[in-house]
């Protein structure tokens, strides 16, 4: 897949398109996808996908305060997996958000996309103040001589997710709900820091993960059993999301710790998946208190992979 900012480099490739945010690219999303891809490889055009970066509300509302599920780049990651030929990131603005329906269809979709057709959901708004919609659409395409093809409520209810409710379950630390409506495992991609180095002194030497994207989402508190690939091999573990209260912690870390693994990854950029929720974050009454809750986490973290392979 290319992904593209400028859209004058297509060199006029006749196009199917589809357009939103796609935060999540979940099993909905993916569905849009797949009909989009199909439906390129039948009529030889390129599969396109116009999505806006920053998300619009965070433009446009700006006591907005939405963390997307993706990063832009885990976006892309996901998307080059489905197949796709071109992600297109159109650059949100005010200025952006002021473009007429029509201008928007002639400038972006007919001029730059050279479009014969997009794919899109019954109930999509476009334009300035998203006062276009499907059936302004099809007028459109028929001025300028491409087709729409309509998502159906029935299409798009059978799947019934949405990413807003993705954002709730991962806000919930329900890390199972969330995967099952995303078709993948939630991950948080991030750079691996030096820390206080109290995971070693409790015997669960730890990474710190520091995420660099402040509009991610990152799940509720607490323990959650994850993997991720270092060097080509999968490797399990216990990520904790928190503030250590314990040790009178006060400012929010993401800390993993890998099981049977020693090696130096510092300063390296992971990803980690996130499978299964342990518990909530908790303060103890002591160090070895803590060091013992950890044990137990550990068994239960190795009692699930062992059970369930931590697909």
């Amino acid at each position: 897949m290319k992904t593209r900012r400028n859209f004058n480099t297509l060199n006029n490739q006749p196009t199917v398109v589809t357009i939103g945010t796609f935060d999540g690219v979940h099993i909905g999303h993916q569905k849009i996808v797949k009909r989009l891809i199909n439906a390129g490889k039948l009529e030889g055009l390129k599969s396109v996908i116009l999505t806006f970066f920053p998300h619009p509300r965070m433009v446009l509302q700006k006591e907005s305060s939405i963390k997307l599920i993706n990063t832009i780049n885990e976006r892309y990651a996901i998307l080059d997996a489905l197949g796709l030929d071109y992600l297109l990131i159109k650059k949100f603005t005010k200025e952006f958000s002021r473009l007429s329906a029509e201008d928007f269809v002639k400038q972006i979709l007919v001029d730059r996309l050279n479009v014969k057709k997009v794919i899109i959901g019954y109930d999509h708004r476009f334009g300035r103040n998203r006062n276009a919609n499907i059936e302004d659409l099809k007028r459109f395409g028929n001025e300028y001589n491409f087709e729409v093809e309509e998502i159906s409520a029935q299409d798009i209810n059978d799947v019934a997710v949405s990413s807003t409710k993705i954002r709730n379950a991962l806000n919930e630390g329900d890390i199972a709900k969330a995967n099952m409506y995303l078709g993948y495992n939630f991950m948080i991609t991030g750079i691996v820091t030096k820390g206080k180095g109290l995971g070693r002194q409790l015997s669960f030497p730890t990474a710190n993960i520091k995420v660099e994207e402040d509009y991610k989402l990152i799940p509720k508190y607490g323990s959650y059993i994850v993997s991720s690939i270092i060097n080509n091999k999968k490797v399990y573990g216990m990520l904790n999301i928190g503030i250590n209260p314990t040790v009178d912690g006060n400012t929010e870390s993401i800390e993993v710790h890998f099981f049977n693994f020693n090696k130096d990854i510092y300063n390296k950029t992971i990803q980690i998946d996130l499978h299964e929720r342990i518990r909530d974050e908790q303060k103890f009454d002591s160090i070895e208190a803590l060091k013992n809750q950890l044990a137990k986490d550990q068994e239960t973290a190795q009692a699930y992979i062992a059970k369930h392979h931590a697909k």
